[in-house]
């Protein structure tokens, strides 16, 4: 196993509400504010493989053109907004290096030439990392939103972090849209209920917080919290892929975005 000490992190980070972040929204401040500044506490990455929550996929796919176009994914915001440009190349020799790595594990996996840049990808990536230098390849979740097949996906990766590649999840550990657009008033105390619970399972010993993540629909208001689990499962993926460093998450970014808890998680 590789020196621990010589790993690049994974990160799970939320990406927040379309592109809200970019324009500064008031309900996004202290997002905004953890994005711009998590990368200077960070080495600097040879590339970042991104799992993005709004790509999906019968087998994953991966994003390997040189020069990954734009996916305006969202509606009903300022003009500006579909205008976003985010040049960091792409990173297609490493999209290889990837299909090879799941191949070796049965992994279905396919390259996709065509494939933009999705908000999940570039809305986090603009503050994160804003002068777009650092190759990013973009990668989808299984349609079948299996959490263990996720996981495993993300055991697949391990070896990247001893070569300088950042993995990042961009999701939210709270997705449930209408309760949130409705003003549901059990909304606060139901999405605090599942923060609490999968901040203990991700900051677990590795090996029972995978175990948790495998079963996270047993959590208390786990569905309320995630209809649909896309949003999570860029969790499960980086989860796998820090496992084997036998070193526990932390916790590094808690808020209420409207009115949901939502978490971020760190694995050095």
């Amino acid at each position: 196993m590789a020196d621990p000490m010589a790993l690049m992190p994974v990160l799970f980070v939320a990406h927040g509400g379309g592109p809200l972040p970019l324009l500064n929204d008031p309900s996004h401040q202290h997002h905004r504010a953890f994005l711009t500044t998590i990368a200077a506490q960070l080495p600097v990455p040879k590339a970042i493989l991104l799992i993005t929550a709004h790509w999906e996929s019968n087998e994953v796919a991966l994003a390997s053109s040189q020069a990954p176009g734009m996916l305006y994914d969202y509606s009903g915001f300022p003009p500006e907004t579909y205008h976003y440009r985010y040049t960091a190349p792409g990173a297609p020799a490493l999209a290889v290096e990837v299909q090879n790595l799941l191949h070796a594990r049965d992994i279905p996996c396919r390259l996709d030439g065509e494939r933009a840049f999705d908000h999940g990808t570039f809305v986090p990536l603009m503050l994160m990392f804003p002068k777009g230098d650092v190759p990013v390849l973009q990668m989808s979740l299984l349609r079948n939103l299996d959490a263990a097949a996720h996981i495993k996906v993300g055991e697949a990766l391990a070896e990247l972090r001893a070569q300088g590649v950042l993995i990042v999840g961009s999701g939210m550990s709270f997705h449930n849209l209408r309760a949130l657009m409705s003003g549901d008033p059990r909304t606060q105390s139901l999405s605090a209920q599942f923060d609490q619970w999968l901040t203990q399972a991700v900051t677990a010993e590795p090996t029972q917080a995978l175990t948790m993540l495998a079963n996270w629909q047993q959590a208390p208001a786990a569905l309320f919290s995630h209809p649909r689990a896309e949003h999570l499962l860029p969790l499960h993926v980086c989860a796998g892929a820090a496992a084997a460093a036998g070193r526990a998450a932390e916790c590094n970014y808690q808020d209420w975005l409207f009115n949901g808890k939502v978490s971020g998680f760190i694995w050095h």
